[in-house]
């Protein structure tokens, strides 16, 4: 299907107006069915955000370019493999967002995951149905086959893994992804707990508990690595102030690199037993590091 009029890539008689008409932030909110994708699409609209949901890819150029014709200024849209039974079309999306950039349109893309264990849960307490569901096959065996159709678009998105998520902690996620300066390259940083497994979104990962674990000081047990008194405690042991440089070193050293594959996210997660205590220390010392020198988010997955 062609793109509709100014949206076709590489239109040369439309550059000087998309120049000038940089004004449309459009979000693109995809992922897994049942991984919080309505939840987004609820913040984003409280945000003032024109947001549409469920909208078949091809029709994305044709509802860029009249919204942008209106003068709407910040979109968002809900695009997965509901489209169809197949996932037909999702194919040809890539090709339809490379064309919107062209024209100017600031484009973001969130892609929402959760593991397939919890997924499977999500749908039989809620009693739904998969949306690929033919009856041929089991839940996990449609989420693995929807995983599939969609993994193209999980390379190129900010990836926020639900799993262990409340609705209020991945409201707060949301927010902090709008206010966050379009950038090259977003530096993410987690801290989480072992014990309930290492994020979906994770692109690197590196493991604490080697250290010392502030746990079992009574004193410092129900405080968190944002406290002072734990930050205090493991600022004077000298391994943990040497794994926290070699960690920031190699990230600093391969920072280029990854800006060069076109990504506009890394997401650095340090884990621990808990998430609690050494892990976000770790997450909250690497930001301070890298604060300066790029766009960087914390989230600390299991912090109380």
């Amino acid at each position: 299907m062609p793109l509709p009029q100014g949206l076709e890539a590489g239109r040369p008689e439309y550059t000087e107006q998309a120049q000038s008409r940089r004004n449309m932030q459009l979000i693109l909110v995809t992922g897994l069915s049942g991984s919080g994708k309505s939840v987004a699409l609820r913040v984003l609209e409280d945000s003032g955000y024109y947001c549409v949901d469920n909208l078949p890819p091809a029709m994305l150029p044709d509802l860029v370019g009249t919204l942008r014709e209106s003068g709407q200024e910040k979109v968002a849209v809900s695009i997965d493999a509901r489209t169809a039974a197949t996932g037909r079309g999702l194919a040809d999306l890539p090709q339809y967002l490379a064309g919107m950039q062209r024209y100017g349109v600031d484009l973001r893309m969130l892609f929402l995951d959760a593991k397939t264990e919890t997924l499977v849960k999500r749908y039989s307490e809620t009693r739904r149905r998969h949306p690929l569901d033919d009856g041929t096959a089991t839940v996990s065996e449609y989420i693995a086959r929807e995983r599939e159709l969609l993994e193209e678009l999980h390379s190129m998105a900010h990836r926020i893994d639900t799993s262990d998520l409340r609705p209020s902690t991945l409201r707060d996620w949301l927010l902090d992804f709008l206010q966050t300066e379009r950038a090259d390259l977003t530096l993410v940083f987690t801290s989480f707990g072992f014990k309930l497994g290492i994020p979906l979104d994770a692109d690197l990962v590196f493991d604490v508990r080697p250290l010392p674990n502030p746990y079992y000081d009574p004193q410092l047990r129900p405080l968190t690595g944002r406290d002072a008194p734990v930050v205090a405690y493991l600022d004077a042991i000298p391994a943990a102030q040497d794994m926290l440089a070699d960690i920031g070193d190699l990230v600093e050293k391969w920072l280029p690199a990854y800006a060069r594959d076109s990504r506009h996210y890394l997401t650095v997660a340090i884990g621990c037993t808990g998430g609690q205590h050494r892990s976000v220390y770790f997450a909250e010392q690497l930001a301070a590091r890298f604060n300066q020198t790029a766009d960087v988010l914390v989230r600390h997955r299991e912090m109380k």
